[in-house]
């Protein structure tokens, strides 16, 4: 199965202040600030819902088509997703803006002040899927016009979509969730996100699985519940952690396992559980990309936690 995944493309930069933030204002003069830190400490992590998920399928050693737009600055990051599997060559590049990035200092009690630069993203909405060739489309968060219309052009040309609105459900009227959810064949959410959804397109739980395929919820730390029309709902429970370090991707990558597992023919639960086992990787790693698979080690894992064998399907993994 060909899986194009549609979505934001970002990066990173995080940096920490030696003191408190607090420390720094001036009183009466709150009005009229400008301030300067000095930081000691910057980290640059590559990003992006699309990109994060691309990357899992990456790793899992599959090829899945990545489409978003980027800045004349993504060389390097290209390079890096080329490397780990993803094909890029669908990547709208802006003659005009940067790659979409996250700008976020922390003061040393966890305070921080942030910014966040869509750049190329607001491009996204150009980019047309119609010389897309997949099996399923990602419509993973982006620009929201672009969101829309990726979804109205699967709709045109008969192609399967999974729907995963996530962050940009906050921003997203009823009317529009309505348009990204009705027909997906999955819909990705957290367990708060579904709730969110059903607030603002009305529905009820019910009328949500008579419109989508398979409704997927990650809770965190208890797992996940799958759930359709057809079906009693089925939890898969979290796999066990051997450390806890950035749950920051933690829900990309379970999306890359499970749709890795529907390409290996997997039924839904046992995809799930590659998903949950991906998940997993990404926890014990700090930064969204940067966990790597060993495929004898992830197979044990997998295998000890929910009798799964994957061994076979890593023949062409790279290690």
């Amino acid at each position: 199965m060909r899986i194009a995944v549609t979505g934001s493309i970002a990066t990173d930069h995080l940096m920490v202040f030696p003191g408190r933030f607090a420390d720094q204002f001036v009183a009466g003069q709150l009005d009229n600030v400008s301030l300067s830190f000095l930081v000691d400490e910057l980290v640059v992590h590559r990003g992006g819902v699309a990109a994060n998920i691309a990357f899992g399928l990456g790793v899992l050693g599959l090829r899945p088509a990545l489409i978003g737009a980027v800045g004349a600055d993504f060389a390097d990051y290209r390079s890096w997703l080329e490397r780990h599997g993803v094909d890029t060559e669908s990547v709208h590049v802006s003659t005009s803006r940067h790659t979409a990035r996250f700008l976020c200092t922390t003061d040393e009690v966890q305070n921080q002040i942030a910014s966040f630069y869509a750049g190329a993203m607001t491009e996204a909405r150009t980019i047309s899927l119609d010389s897309v060739r997949a099996d399923l489309v990602v419509v993973a968060p982006n620009d929201p016009e672009a969101m829309l219309r990726h979804t109205a052009e699967c709709r045109a040309r008969g192609l399967r979509f999974a729907a995963d609105p996530s962050q940009q459900l906050a921003r997203l009227d009823g009317a529009a969730i309505r348009s990204l959810v009705d027909g997906a064949k999955l819909l990705f959410t957290n367990e708060y996100e579904s709730g969110l959804l059903l607030e603002k397109t009305g529905w009820t739980r019910e009328e949500v699985l008579t419109r989508v395929g398979t409704w997927l919820t990650t809770l965190g730390p208890n797992g996940v519940r799958i759930s359709s029309a057809q079906a009693p709902p089925i939890h898969v429970p979290a796999a066990p952690e051997l450390r806890r370090a950035d749950p920051t991707g933690v829900g990309d990558a379970f999306r890359a396992g499970f749709l890795a597992g529907l390409t290996w023919d997997l039924d839904h639960e046992q995809a799930a559980q590659l998903g949950c086992g991906l998940a997993v990787l990404a926890l014990e790693t700090t930064g969204t990309q940067e966990y790597a698979l060993d495929p004898t080690e992830f197979s044990t894992r997998l295998l000890d936690a929910y009798g799964l064998d994957v061994r076979s399907r890593f023949a062409a993994v790279p290690v």
